[in-house]
């Protein structure tokens, strides 16, 4: 059974950072796409950052483009969000999701895998 299990999420000032990690026991993690998503309580789930297979191609949200930075390390089959200079709005539960393909996509759709959450809040 294929697991996503996100972490580092907490509490942290307005303007400070934070790093994300997502660990996957998927055995084709390095053929597979994968993305963060966010939810804001009583909101809809939107899509964050993804990043292809092979790392060479990144997306982002415009909300988060020049704060926020993804990355993989597939021999650890693990992703991450850097994120910088967080603002308020930046509150809210964060998901990974993982699809079987390598193409990138913003999508909800299109991811097969699903993390549980981490909570992120911004405080001001």
């Amino acid at each position: 059974q294929v697991q996503l299990v996100e972490s580092g999420g907490g509490l942290v000032q307005a303007g400070g950072s934070l790093r994300l990690s997502c660990t996957a026991s998927l055995r084709t993690f390095s053929s597979s796409a994968v993305a963060w998503f966010r939810q804001v309580l009583g909101k809809e789930r939107e899509f964050v950052a993804t990043i292809s297979a092979s790392g060479g191609i990144t997306n982002y949200a415009d909300s988060v483009k020049g704060r926020f930075t993804i990355s993989r390390d597939n021999a650890k089959n693990t992703l991450y969000l850097q994120m910088n200079s967080l603002k308020p709005e930046d509150t809210a539960v964060y998901y990974c999701a993982a699809r079987r393909r390598v193409f990138a996509t913003a999508l909800q759709s299109d991811y097969d895998y699903w993390g549980q959450g981490t909570q992120v809040t911004v405080s001001s």
